[in-house]
């Protein structure tokens, strides 16, 4: 499942007020508040109530999930300024030329990124995160995932929070060069614990070094879509999209190397 759709609000006023209802300590699912680089990340926020995660790459670029901004969605960058909303429509938005809508549903291979162009540099609270360029994650290697999702699945009033949670890279279906799994350290993927849940696509996952992947789709146990695996796109094999795109806009990602 597209893990930031279907957030139930009507309209990016709805969407920002549903966004910070009362939540609790707990979150991402089973996590906890604050986390890595929380002053490089935002909300992505579309007409049709979605909410996802949004990184800021530079003043005026944010990498977000293709999905968040998939089907001509109006979108509008969010975040609180003084206790107020901030609603910002993007100039422009570009979607990774691999990216299939309907990937999910067909068992296709995707690369679920975005880049969101601004026209008007980001006030200096925020920084410019540090994307890694290096090895891919070992399988049972420790991540970080964080995002602003639901810390109660399907309750869009528990979303607004910056919220991580410590997990562990799997290779469930092998290794690859385009996506991260990671679980719950004590479930594994097979009980439910912490992952990604509405939300928190578009929001990064930390290694030591930086930034490897942006979460893009989660599992959960049976009725449930959120608990067990979380799924990132990894950064490193689409520098070259993303270093061009932003090249075009006169941007420029920092980048690092991991250790």
């Amino acid at each position: 499942m597209h893990i930031a759709n279907r957030i139930a609000a009507i309209g990016f006023a709805c969407a920002a007020a549903s966004s910070f209802g009362p939540s609790p300590a707990q979150a991402v699912v089973a996590g906890q508040e604050g986390g890595p680089a929380a002053g490089s990340t935002l909300m992505v926020l579309n007409a049709r109530g979605g909410v996802c995660t949004g990184i800021v790459l530079s003043a005026r670029a944010i990498l977000t999930a293709a999905h968040c901004a998939a089907g001509g969605a109006e979108l509008r960058v969010h975040w609180r300024d003084a206790g107020e909303p901030v609603l910002i429509v993007p100039a422009s938005v570009s979607l990774h030329p691999e990216f299939d809508a309907g990937a999910i549903r067909s068992r296709r291979r995707t690369i679920d990124l975005a880049l969101i162009r601004l026209t008007e540099p980001l006030p200096g609270r925020f920084s410019a995160a540090s994307l890694v360029d290096g090895s891919l994650p070992r399988a049972g290697s420790s991540i970080t995932l964080a995002g602003y999702g639901v810390s109660r699945e399907g309750e869009a009033r528990s979303t607004g929070t910056y919220r991580s949670a410590a997990l562990t890279a799997v290779e469930p279906y092998g290794p690859g060069r385009i996506l991260l799994w990671a679980a719950d350290n004590a479930g594994g993927g097979k009980r439910p614990g912490a992952g990604a849940c509405q939300g928190d696509s578009g929001g990064p996952i930390f290694n030591d070094g930086g930034i490897v992947a942006v979460t893009s789709w989660s599992t959960g146990p049976a009725g449930r879509q959120c608990g067990l695996l979380s799924q990132g796109v990894l950064v490193a094999p689409q520098r070259g999209w993303i270093d061009k795109t932003l090249s075009k806009w006169g941007e420029t990602a920092r980048w690092t190397r991991d250790r």
